[in-house]
């Protein structure tokens, strides 16, 4: 019978060790979180500089907000192609019924359905994809468009505040 115990090797790759962490920190059975300077205890212990911590800490706070308006994003594409079904639902359950009414039979108005409905579905489609080049020009063009508002509106504001005092 052929033993199954794991071999231990003798050195591990910075890959295998971030893997073993991860695992470990993930089962680790505590609720409570870690402050700030833990994070930089641990990391000296780890025999990483002060350097190195502060700007992987930085990368991370900076993915974070990348994360977060690429949920935003996502939840206003999402939103516009619903507000899009919707419309064709109600523009085409009105044609279908007047054809039907006009006719007694559905002749024209399934044209209609079917061209607007590819458009819809094509939307769709593009609405739920979250990879590749034109989604990141899309993402890129709305994070762009959102920055200048909050520009604008903050201009605005102060414009406003100087005004009035």
């Amino acid at each position: 019978m052929p033993d199954t115990t794991p071999q231990y090797p003798d050195s591990y790759s910075q890959e295998d060790i971030q893997q073993i962490l991860h695992l470990a920190i993930a089962r680790h059975d505590t609720e409570e979180e870690l402050s700030r300077q833990q994070l930089w205890e641990i990391a000296s212990e780890l025999d990483i500089d002060r350097a190195t911590i502060q700007t992987a800490e930085q990368e991370w706070l900076e993915q974070k907000v990348i994360n977060r308006q690429r949920h935003a994003f996502n939840l206003y594409r999402r939103e516009r192609f619903k507000n899009k079904l919707t419309k064709y639902a109600i523009v085409n359950t009105f044609l279908v019924s007047l054809n039907f009414v006009a006719a007694g039979a559905i002749t024209w108005s399934l044209y209609v359905l079917l061209f607007w409905g590819l458009g819809v579905v094509l939307h769709g489609w593009k609405a739920y994809q979250s990879r590749g080049e034109e989604y990141e020009r899309a993402f890129q063009r709305w994070s762009f468009q959102n920055e200048v508002k909050q520009t604008v509106a903050t201009v605005w504001t102060r414009l406003q505040e100087a005004w009035q005092g």
